[in-house]
């Protein structure tokens, strides 16, 4: 029976961990232990290791970690197949953040398949849409050039909380409703909630969390605007308004959503711009390849992870899944299927253009994936356009955050 996100009850999918609880369908020599987003080699280098997975590890793999066992799926195929058919792989119950159970929501609109999905996705389409992005484009511009002049005298800068983080913080804060003057403490939180490994500082962060944006959504109720959290607020599904678990899990998925990802991306691909200067150099010299460029850097440097509850029997290249598994498409490992996207680690803006999985697919598609394409695009044009030449301050260590968002910790440029 579907959930029904009006009148929440935490879902009952068991929660296995380590090897001590292993399904017993489960072939002993499929069970590994990866250490994907913990482990010393991950984050080390982790695009390295997990291009490296084609050639380490089978295609699909039983993980078993402290936090959560479940199939992997390394191959853009096999993960094409599990986020297109929600029949077979369901987003209910397969959102691992930590909630109270005695105040329990849904986070919307990912964890409810279709056709209920669209209903609520529709809300926010108008401002997420192509059309509801490119009216942000100016904004998103003046900020970027407002960032890059305030450090462009300076001979460098730290990237991550110079420009990487208040770019797209900024743009989200303001879309959201949200004041910017809370923006570190927001980021603080969503650090603790997505690379926390402790369970209890994680709840902490969900506490917190969920105490401003209750009052936050409060506050819209009383003083409407044309922002996101007062739009969900205001919404209606078949009729309905919105009851406040319905609200709250939407404002809070989108919250936690819009703080990270675009983040770690541009760090990404700052450290790489920086290591390579004869690339930035192609970069500036074909102005009209933008897209592709942009398409290129956000295949190479995908930051995110998507799971999934099997909900009907199922096999995957001869590895047979019961209902009740979980089962991850480890995104950045499936762009960079070799058999997909030869050499997968060279940045090749003239690569032939096939589906990326940076945003995932399939009807639970990002929502924020034209948002996100547009600041990376803008960031790109308005950075090299005033600071062409850079590099890595010398003696840099370049430290990974573990968690299931993946991205450098700090980094350091000089010009």
């Amino acid at each position: 029976m579907a959930i029904d996100p009006a009148r929440p009850v935490p879902p009952v999918f068991p929660r296995l961990v380590g090897p001590e609880q292993v399904p017993a369908h489960v072939p002993p020599k499929l069970v590994r232990a990866a250490g994907i987003t913990t482990g010393e080699a991950f984050l080390a280098a982790p695009h390295a290791y997990m291009a490296a997975l084609h050639e380490t590890m089978p295609p699909v793999w039983y993980d078993v970690n402290p936090y959560c066992n479940a199939w992997q799926l390394i191959k853009h195929q096999d993960a094409l197949y599990m986020l297109r058919h929600h029949e077979i792989f369901s987003n209910e119950g397969a959102t691992p953040f930590p909630r109270d159970p005695d105040d329990y929501f849904y986070f919307l609109p990912i964890e409810v398949d279709p056709p209920l999905h669209r209903k609520y996705r529709g809300i926010l389409e108008p401002i997420f849409s192509p059309t509801g992005v490119l009216a942000l484009e100016a904004k998103i511009r003046s900020l970027a050039r407002e960032l890059i002049d305030r450090v462009r005298d300076q001979g460098g800068c730290e990237f991550t909380t110079d420009f990487g983080r208040p770019l797209p913080v900024s743009v989200f804060l303001d879309l959201m409703g949200l004041p910017q003057e809370m923006r570190d403490t927001f980021v603080s939180w969503a650090v603790d909630l997505l690379h926390s490994q402790d369970r209890e500082v994680m709840g902490r962060a969900m506490a917190a969390i969920t105490t401003y944006l209750k009052e936050a959504i409060e506050e819209k109720r009383r003083r409407p605007d044309e922002r996101v959290i007062s739009r969900i607020a205001q919404a209606r599904i078949d009729g309905r308004p919105l009851s406040p678990p319905e609200v709250f899990g939407y404002v809070c998925f989108l919250f936690i959503g819009g703080l990270d990802t675009v983040f770690a991306t541009l760090n990404h691909i700052w450290l790489w711009l920086a290591e390579h200067p004869e690339r930035r150099r192609e970069i500036l010299a074909e102005p009209e390849n933008i897209d592709n460029q942009v398409e290129e850097l956000l295949r190479v440097f995908s930051v995110t992870f998507s799971g999934r509850m099997v909900v009907r029997e199922v096999e995957i290249r001869g590895v047979r899944m019961l209902p009740g598994d979980r089962v991850t498409a480890v995104l950045p490992a499936c762009n960079l299927d070799p058999e997909v996207f030869p050499d997968p680690l060279r940045v090749d803006f003239h690569r032939p253009r096939k589906p990326i999985l940076t945003f995932a697919a399939g009807p639970h598609t990002c929502l924020g994936a034209h948002l996100a394409r547009l600041e990376v695009k803008v960031a790109l044009q308005e950075w090299l356009a005033r600071i062409p030449d850079f590099s890595l301050r010398p003696g840099t260590r370049i430290v990974y955050r573990p968690g299931g968002v993946v991205g450098p910790e700090r980094l350091p440029l000089q010009w």
